[in-house]
């Protein structure tokens, strides 16, 4: 298959720039995988799309405010995004100006609460950066980090946690697992009371999650990596789901790539943790997953040559289409789709 047959037309205007209010307001499209049939909902409705039985896997990783902006040792603005922490207190990260942050350049962030230094060169032109700070990384990060929010939203987010999941816990991100976006608490209270189990994975999204798929040819395109991690109790969960017969819906594609890396060939799951570059698109046999939710994606990504593996590309674009005449919100901040089988349309 060819990038190009991923291609659909997006509005600019559609584009998400903000959060809505109410986190499970946001509107949700369910798709059936088998006959491609649709129905109209809302987030919150999303308890009469669960059954007893099921299991929903969510990916807990939190995203770390990684958006320094610093001022470079002989003058000038620039910028320092976290990458990958490589130990000792070095990051691999991407760096603004490219050209006037060599190896050897020094910053400083704040009020020269933390100063750092370039000393080397990693993939992509990314820069490995070693910091000098006092106390804890992280907490030094609350207080000078911004959100790294993706390319396409301009405005600026007053509320940081909007950026994060309310279950969000590992700290490790460049960016959201955003199909989590949409829940509160109660919604998954109310979800766990009906007899539907909710378990958990980390997956660190990376920043190539953005990058275009520059092969014609899908065989041709090489996954970034990305760091995941099943814990024990997440696969006892999802094994029993199985063998009782129920669906295991992963919330975004991300969870969905994790236990997909490390399922075995009969479906199951034992607590594995590393590194993943599993490219999922159609012709992909799909060893536990039964259903997603998902938000909506870029034309021509990686993300929605995942969701046409499970519900076929026709479907997929066919819904896309309905989503965009639907005037349906896109991408980080905007609405859900929930793909799986027996969605009833007139309902």
């Amino acid at each position: 298959m060819k990038t190009s047959d991923f291609y659909f037309d997006l509005p600019p205007e559609l584009i998400a720039q903000t959060p809505l209010e109410r986190r499970d307001a946001s509107r949700l499209l369910a798709l059936d995988k088998m006959t491609g049939e649709t129905r109209h909902l809302h987030f919150y409705d999303l308890p009469s799309l669960l059954r007893p039985g099921d299991c929903l896997v969510l990916n807990d990783s939190r995203v770390l405010p990684a958006r320094l902006i610093g001022k470079r040792a002989g003058g000038g603005a620039c910028e320092v995004l976290l990458l990958i922490d490589r130990g000792d207190k070095v990051w691999e990260c991407l760096v603004r100006p490219g050209k006037k942050l060599r190896i050897g350049a020094k910053v400083t962030f704040g009020d020269g609460e933390m100063a750092a230094e370039v000393v080397g060169e990693g993939a992509d032109g990314n820069r490995l950066v070693r910091f000098d700070y006092e106390g804890i990384f992280l907490e030094t990060l609350e207080r000078l980090g911004r959100m790294p929010l993706p390319p396409y939203i301009k405005a600026e987010l007053e509320d940081g946690e909007r950026y994060q999941t309310v279950y969000s816990k590992v700290v490790g991100s460049a960016a959201a697992p955003t199909a989590g976006l949409h829940f509160t608490q109660p919604l998954l209270e109310q979800i766990r009371a009906m007899g539907v189990k909710v378990c958990y994975v980390t997956l660190h999204v990376g920043l190539g999650t953005f990058r275009p798929v520059k092969a014609e040819n899908l065989d041709e395109h090489e996954m970034h990596a990305e760091y995941c991690v099943i814990p024990q109790e997440t696969a006892d969960v999802v094994n029993e789901t199985k063998r009782q017969g129920g669906r295991v819906i992963c919330v975004g594609t991300t969870s969905c790539r994790t236990i997909e890396s490390w399922a075995a060939e009969d479906g199951t799951l034992t607590a594995s943790a590393g590194w993943t570059k599993i490219f999922i698109y159609p012709g992909y046999r799909f060893k536990v997953l039964d259903g997603l939710i998902t938000n909506f994606h870029l034309p021509e990504s990686t993300l929605i040559m995942l969701v046409s593996a499970l519900a076929g590309r026709e479907h997929v674009l066919s819904a896309y289409e309905q989503a965009v005449g639907e005037r349906y919100r896109f991408f980080s901040f905007g609405d859900a789709m929930f793909i799986t089988d027996t969605i009833d349309p007139a309902k």
